[in-house]
């Protein structure tokens, strides 16, 4: 592999990573409260990529491409997990509110370990993570090269990238509610960030259930 086509691939890798999906909106979630734990979950997404070229390199996840009724499935397993995610991060936004009367000063509810827990499980049952490994990486892997090896590197391209700009989204988002510290702003952006979640896994589970 050339260093101008791994060039490409990082160019690829930063334009996916800048379009919102699931990790974007868990990662603005957990870090509105404490940045330290949306990094974390950043990290734990990085981990979860490293995870899927791993699986590429040794084919498990040609499954995914082969079997629609398991696609199915981890898509289905996928989307109720950020369902779960989003309901009990509203869940505890409104006891918290209750508690203490502002969500501002509202317990946190992440941990940089559940954090880091919560990236890397969002990546792995996220099956288009996968899906763009076997699209995508098997083109950058020279004829009779060493597969697993170049598919863990172009993972950990995938992976570094995706850490840097979700912790920048992580510091962003939390120095915006730093900015903006009224509570009513605060109770507002973090549901309405929870809503986003739970709606994307309700979009992925009905998409699951119908294909």
């Amino acid at each position: 592999m050339t260093l101008a086509s791994l060039a490409a691939f990082a160019g690829l890798c930063l334009v996916l990573s800048v379009t919102p999906g699931p990790d974007t909106f868990l990662v603005l979630r957990i870090a509105l409260n404490r940045p330290s734990a949306g990094i974390a979950a950043a990290a734990g997404s990085a981990v979860g990529a490293i995870a899927w070229a791993a699986l590429v390199g040794v084919g498990l996840a040609a499954i995914l491409e082969q079997s629609a009724e398991l696609f199915r499935w981890v898509k289905i397993a996928g989307g109720l997990y950020l369902l779960y995610l989003g309901v009990s991060s509203f869940i505890k936004s409104r006891k918290a509110a209750t508690a203490d009367g502002s969500a501002a000063e509202a317990p946190l509810p992440y941990s940089r370990l559940s954090a880091l827990g919560a990236g890397a499980l969002s990546t792995l049952l996220n099956p288009k993570v996968g899906l763009f490994y076997l699209a995508v990486v098997p083109q950058f892997i020279p004829h009779g090269g060493d597969t697993m090896g170049t598919s863990l590197i172009l993972g950990v391209v995938v992976a570094v990238i995706a850490f840097a700009y979700l912790s920048m989204i992580a510091v962003v988002a939390f120095k915006a509610m730093r900015w903006l510290k009224r509570p009513k702003v605060s109770t507002v952006v973090e549901r309405v960030s929870s809503g986003v979640i739970a709606g994307l896994g309700v979009g992925v589970v009905a998409s699951g259930a119908t294909s």
